[in-house]
């Protein structure tokens, strides 16, 4: 993954948007298309067919096989213009393995950010508890931004970043998201909020007072120095809830605050199993499901 600087600006030259064609891939397209057009981008439109038929077709098949493939391609470029109306796009089709598709188009294409819509709340668990959303966050060697169930429907005019959350732990896997949260700020001149999550409730903290003085403290030496004259920046330390994870937490403020985008820092594909999993049941999978707001993840470097 490319590392980025906090305060550096980022450049976003080529967006992916991966639609299956279903209602959530329809409420992610106006942020696809609101992004390429301010960053100038060049939108590509994907659209896989996982079909392990191919794989195991006699020769005698193939010209068939071959037949039927192109005829699908020219019916997916179709409805694809459908959807896409005026959006200025170039389409993308494959078959097989959906993330290995995928995977192909972000490298052959040198895609910056990759848009995606998920499922309704239980299909989101589904899916990160085993296949293909789990393994586009935990492998994109891009930004993943993704529109879950409880995001409103939008025009693309209507989408725009101007409240931002960014929540961390302070680990590194986390910061690796601040560049594009400050970048994203910096873009609409937002409000940028950065949030820590102190695990147990205030009432078991010796003095709770003192230690949210410290993170907030530390919160703010995050933010570059020249950041004001273009965003306001605010620190939020909350304490957790009795037997509440973090994640709850960050999807309750995302709320109060009426946070136009979420960003979070995701860890990277590592041997580190238990971890990587963990990660995503208790904080990714959680506020991808209930936010009501895009949620930007960013997968960090396994070479930092």
């Amino acid at each position: 993954m490319k590392t980025v600087e906090a305060g550096k600006r980022i450049t976003l030259t080529n967006v992916l948007f991966a639609t299956d064609f279903s209602p959530n891939s329809d409420l992610a397209l106006p942020y696809a298309a609101a992004i390429s057009r301010h960053y100038g981008a060049k939108l590509y439109g994907a659209h896989v067919v996982r079909s392990e038929d191919y794989f195991f077709t006699t020769p005698d098949l193939w010209p068939a096989h071959l037949e039927q493939e192109q005829q699908l391609q020219s019916e997916v470029v179709q409805r694809m213009e459908r959807n896409f109306g005026d959006v200025p796009h170039t389409p993308l089709f494959g078959v097989g393995d959906i993330w290995s598709v995928i995977s192909r188009f972000i490298g052959e294409y040198s895609i910056d950010l990759l848009v995606v819509g998920t499922h309704g709340r239980t299909g989101v668990r589904k899916v990160l508890a085993g296949s293909v959303a789990e393994t586009i966050f935990r492998q994109s060697p891009c930004p993943v931004l993704s529109v879950g169930p409880n995001v409103s429907r939008k025009e693309e005019g209507q989408v725009h970043f101007r409240r931002i959350l960014f929540a961390t732990n302070f680990s590194q896997e986390s910061l690796a998201a601040l560049p594009y949260a400050l970048s994203f700020a910096e873009e609409e001149q937002s409000e940028l909020v950065l949030l820590h999550v102190v695990e147990q409730p205030a009432a078991g903290v010796a003095n709770a007072g003192a230690v949210k003085a410290a993170l907030v403290e530390k919160l703010e030496a995050l933010v570059p120095t020249d950041a004001e004259p273009w965003c306001g920046v605010a620190c939020a330390v909350e304490f957790g809830h009795e037997f509440a994870r973090p994640a709850e937490r960050i999807v309750d403020v995302a709320r109060q605050r009426e946070a136009d985008l979420i960003v979070l820092g995701a860890h990277a594909t590592d041997s580190a199993i238990s971890s990587v999993t963990h990660l995503f049941h208790s904080t990714v999978q959680h506020v991808l499901a209930h936010a009501s707001c895009p949620v930007l993840t960013v997968r960090s470097s396994l070479s930092v």
